[in-house]
């Protein structure tokens, strides 16, 4: 018996061993089959048994891929992926999402390129280049040589093109704008300030949107000086997001929590999907939040959702008391679209209500009118097409006019701070209705004509039935031919008997 379970432990080691040694080896040879450097002839295609990240190049520490990205099971993204977190640091500016399958590709001809042979491009970097080249802060570049393959100029770099994030030491210029990854919001540079834009559904034309969320220049250093060119700002190893107008001295500091306090790892920063601006450092085996721009929840952009109400430290319910907030939902989807009350929807229907105890996030960057009273404020209202709302304050007489979609409002305990707000009723009212009316349309159409192939079918048997059937003089059935062709055989036997 002992040497039965010595053999079977045998067996069981050499499996584990077995098993530990096959796994080293397959990420050893996934690890081994990201180049360091792509040269023109260069060509990749998804594999369908990744369910997260393809490698495709590597910069020399190992720390930093490009990758394709999955995205929604089937489809992908072009990505520069920190791989120790998985955490996507950039992704390319693609016209769409290409599809995870055979016929996308991404290729070097001299540019970059993803492409897909039956939709064809989805993103290029229009260049003539010698090489591809990931460097250790994550830069990608598509690189001129020499003759001595020594680099002879940067044709085109991914550091000028970010998309949500900058890594440290990465130059963010005002040509330049960070999109947070569901594209609602953004950051840019502008004379003397960093700010926080949002944009609406739907919202086209030029800008970055409604500015939320600004930092100034303290300018304690140095100043902002008109006609010495535009600021740029730089993450910086010190832990620190600094504004310059020069290389030497920065107009202005904003500083983490970890400023001037040596950490073990890279710094990030990024604009987050809920809006805020948020700063993090690499400790080893995970990312440490250093630092973000908006410290209260109810001070984001849109926490609570559309026509959404944020009571700090009490959470979300919604504007119209009437409205149940547990679906997380206060009004029906087309009032998150960009527009007004004007044209198309002058013969919708509105409704309008009021709400006491309510402000405005980020009033001080909202422009106001002043009046008399509620009513006033409201009546200016009621009378735009292109108002969605206002907030009012009574103290000051302020009267903020929104002209845009109704996002989260905060909730204070002042209820002289009153509001007024349009919903949309009608736009997906008139869809249910003319959907509606058409179902019943078929419906009946359908009925109409089954009701006639039934009717034609009874009608066509009843008449088959009556052909076979005859009546005597005094009105009674005797039954069908046949059987009155035998009835009188029979009384014709009988008579002749």
């Amino acid at each position: 018996m002992e040497i039965v379970n010595s053999v079977t432990r045998l067996k069981v080691t050499h499996i584990f061993l077995i098993s530990i040694f096959f796994t080293n080896f397959y990420w050893f040879n996934i690890g081994a089959e990201s180049p360091k450097e792509l040269f023109k002839g260069f060509k990749a295609t998804p594999d369908s048994h990744i369910s997260n990240f393809q490698p495709l190049l590597t910069d020399s520490t190992g720390n930093y891929s490009l990758s394709f990205l999955r995205v929604e099971k089937d489809q992908l993204t072009l990505s520069i992926i920190h791989v120790p977190s998985s955490e996507s640091i950039w992704v390319a500016n693609l016209t769409r999402l290409a599809r995870w399958a055979d016929s996308t590709e991404l290729f070097f001809n001299g540019s970059l390129v993803l492409s897909d042979s039956r939709l064809g491009v989805f993103w290029s970097t229009h260049t003539n280049g010698h090489r591809v080249w990931l460097s250790n802060t994550s830069n990608l570049q598509v690189q001129k040589v020499d003759s001595g393959m020594r680099l002879s100029s940067v044709l085109w770099q991914s550091f000028d093109f970010p998309s949500d994030t900058l890594v440290e030491n990465q130059n963010f210029t005002s040509k330049m704008t960070l999109v947070s990854s569901n594209g609602l919001y953004s950051m840019s540079l502008g004379f003397d300030f960093f700010g926080l834009y949002a944009k609406f559904k739907n919202e086209s034309g030029p800008g970055p949107g409604r500015i939320y969320w600004k930092h100034k220049a303290l300018e304690a250093k140095a100043d902002v000086i008109e006609g010495q060119g535009p600021i740029y700002a730089v993450l910086k190893s010190d832990g620190f997001f600094g504004m310059y107008q020069n290389e030497s001295v920065p107009v202005d500091v904003e500083s983490f929590n970890s400023f001037q306090q040596p950490v073990s790892g890279v710094r990030r920063i990024r604009v987050e999907p809920d809006g805020n601006l948020k700063g993090y450092f690499w400790a080893g085996s995970s990312w440490i939040l250093d630092y973000q721009a908006i410290k209260e929840t109810c001070e984001l952009p849109n926490p609570c959702g559309i026509y959404g109400l944020c009571r700090p430290g009490k959470g979300c319910s919604c504007l119209d008391n009437s409205t149940d907030y547990n679906s997380g939902k206060c009004v029906s989807p087309e009032n998150q679209d960009s527009g007004d009350f004007c044209g198309v929807y002058d013969h919708k229907k509105y409704k309008g209500f009021s709400r006491n105890g309510v402000e405005l996030p980020n009033k001080e960057l909202m422009t106001y009118q002043k009046m008399a009273s509620f009513q006033e404020c409201q009546s200016t209202c009621e009378g735009n097409c292109t108002c969605w709302g206002v907030v009012y304050t009574n103290t000051s007489g302020f009267c903020y006019i929104l002209d845009y979609p109704i996002q989260s409002l905060v909730g204070v305990g002042d209820e002289t701070k009153m509001g007024f707000f349009k919903v949309r009723e009608g736009v997906g009212k008139d869809k249910v209705e003319v959907g509606l009316g058409i179902g019943i349309g078929l419906l009946c159409g359908a009925i109409l004509v089954f009701g006639g192939v039934i009717g034609l079918g009874l009608y066509r048997y009843r008449k088959e039935k009556r052909s076979e059937w005859v009546c005597r003089e005094d009105g009674m059935v005797v039954g069908p031919y046949k059987e009155m062709g035998n009835a009188s055989f029979r009384s014709i036997e009988l008579s002749e008997r």
